[in-house]
């Protein structure tokens, strides 16, 4: 695995969410509880932000026409399309992220 340092855990402590850019990727970070998240942060829907989106009873809430995603898998809560993710891990203050997507079978 490639693993990009792409956040510190105090960025994502006020907002919860922060777009990154790895590689030519954008991702959304998460944090969710206590685990952070990552999604491509184009939605598959509308290609809205999801980064500009929200958080709502621990599922991302896409700001184009609130389609509901799981963040561990991508999945949007009655759709077929689901939004790629990436691996994640945190070590001390730092959110490291694998920037290739993880395939939609695997995210189940």
């Amino acid at each position: 695995m490639s693993w990009v340092e792409a956040a510190s855990l105090k960025e994502l402590g006020r907002r919860r969410r922060k777009l990154v850019v790895v590689g030519d990727q954008q991702i959304a970070l998460f944090l969710v509880g206590e685990t952070v998240y990552a999604l491509r942060d184009v939605c598959v829907h509308k290609q809205r932000s999801l980064s500009k989106g929200t958080i709502l009873h621990g599922r991302i809430i896409c700001p184009g026409h609130q389609w509901s995603f799981d963040p561990a898998t991508g999945r949007a809560e009655g759709q077929d399309p689901c939004q790629p993710t990436y691996q994640v891990r945190v070590e001390d203050d730092a959110v490291y992220v694998d920037p290739r997507p993880l395939v939609a079978e695997e995210s189940r």
